[in-house]
């Protein structure tokens, strides 16, 4: 369109330096490392947007105060929630969110 070829003009981050989850190192952390809380052991996770989706599902329940994910791509990872919410209303969450605990 306008006369120009637009794929010529991408300026795209080589993965190598891209910060994106879906192009990181398998082990990728989310959470800063003195969080403190439940410990949930999760399977199914594969990229960042697996963490936001299960993030935000457990941070809806009522009495979580935070929610975060350690992301290890092809493996067990991590949900740490701090807060008064039970493990039957997180483990909810995390099942409606599509993924399950371990």
């Amino acid at each position: 369109m306008c006369g120009t070829n637009n794929r010529e003009y991408l300026n795209l981050t080589p993965t190598q330096e891209s910060s994106c989850a879906c192009c990181a190192t398998p082990a990728t952390s989310t959470a800063p490392a003195d969080v403190s809380g439940t410990v949930y052991e999760l399977e199914g996770l594969s990229c960042g947007h697996c963490v936001q989706t299960v993030e935000k599902s457990v941070r809806a329940v009522a009495g979580v105060d935070s929610a975060a994910v350690t992301l290890v791509a092809g493996s067990t990872s991590t949900l740490t929630v701090a807060g008064s919410a039970t493990a039957e209303t997180v483990r909810a969450a995390v099942a409606s969110a599509g993924y399950a605990v371990v």
